[in-house]
């Protein structure tokens, strides 16, 4: 089996239905961005505050490439920007299964917890009507990348269960 990598915008639930899919399906779980924050030793928020962004998609495909060389079945949980940056999507497809989790802006803003909020370094500081607008934005600049995924589930009104039967039956 191929990796399974799950794609979608920050918030969407990636690594929690990874986490659930993983253990459905007996496959290891990584997430991206842990993995970037155990290698460098620094948040993702720090990173990208002291070093930039360029900075940071360098060393996010990096690990995309790591991740790639030493995890054939596995579940992955990729950086919500991941997919939009240089290549990644299309390297992805070529190695593995890619699901996109799709949600609308009210819907993930709605999950977001106060300090969901904070550890992502884009959304720090955005009330809620800025949340949502930011989002609204930002996805719409995303989609056409996460839109190239094999299999979209739109998510909303679907329990994690469900969705992680969807990706199970496809």
């Amino acid at each position: 089996m191929k990796p399974l990598f799950l794609v979608g915008y920050m918030g969407c639930g990636k690594s929690t239905i990874g986490r659930k899919l993983s253990r459905a399906l007996h496959l290891s779980f990584v997430d991206t961005d842990n993995c970037i924050e155990e290698r460098e030793g620094a948040t993702v928020f720090d990173i990208f505050h002291y070093e930039g962004e360029e900075r940071f998609r360098a060393i996010e495909r990096e690990v995309l490439e790591e991740v790639i060389r030493r995890e054939k079945a596995s579940v992955v949980s990729t950086g919500g920007g991941l997919p939009a940056w240089g290549d990644n999507m299309e390297r992805m497809n070529e190695v593995g299964r890619t699901v996109y989790l799709k949600r609308s802006a009210e819907n993930i803003a709605s999950r977001l917890s106060p300090y969901g909020r904070q550890k992502r370094p884009r959304l720090r500081g955005l009330n809620d009507e800025e949340l949502v607008l930011f989002m609204r934005d930002d996805m719409a600049k995303r989609d056409p990348f996460y839109s190239r995924a094999v299999q979209v589930i739109a998510c909303e009104g679907k329990s994690d269960e469900e969705i992680i039967r969807e990706i199970i039956d496809f």
